[in-house]
């Protein structure tokens, strides 16, 4: 089976908020672009907060959320998953991203939101138990994914506006 590689972190330093996915799926991979999947509810509440619409090129939402102060990441660098969905990562798999060297340079993330239950629970299963001593807040926010269709959209972009409000504090 072959290996997903994930992206490198989009993240300006003065970055506040930092939101984390598990890895890509395959609609991200094919066009080398995080929540590339059209059906991802992702870009449309990152365009109803910050202005990253996803008509907009990608680059350019990129930019929107850089600017907003929020950096976008992946829990794993690198793993096993035959589909797109967080149920087929093959855990025994995984490798995760340097998280250490990240929050090393990105000293002014207050907050960590997790894109769904899974990516926290590896979050917290893989990652935490390294860092020592962050004054960080830890978020689980309803999964964008098209696979959790049971959150209406309104409940997921109000569930998601906790991020306008730790940019502002």
């Amino acid at each position: 089976m072959a290996v997903s590689q994930g992206f490198s972190p989009v993240a300006d330093p003065s970055a506040r908020v930092l939101v984390l996915g598990s890895l890509p799926g395959k609609a991200s991979l094919a066009a080398q672009a995080y929540y590339a999947n059209r059906q991802n509810a992702f870009w449309r509440i990152m365009g109803d907060l910050f202005g990253a619409v996803p008509d907009l090129p990608y680059e350019k939402r990129l930019e929107k959320l850089k600017a907003a102060g929020v950096a976008l990441w992946d829990v794993i660098a690198a793993g096993e998953r035959p589909g797109s969905l967080d149920a087929d990562i093959v855990r025994t798999s995984i490798c995760i991203n340097d998280f250490s060297a990240f929050f090393a340079v990105h000293r002014e993330i207050r907050a960590v939101c997790f894109n769904g239950a899974a990516a926290e629970a590896m979050f917290r299963r893989h990652v935490l138990p390294m860092l020592q001593g962050m004054d960080v807040q830890f978020i689980r926010l309803p999964s964008t994914s098209p696979a959790h269709a049971g959150i209406r959209y309104e409940e997921k972009l109000a569930a998601w506006s906790v991020l306008v409000a730790l940019l502002r504090n």
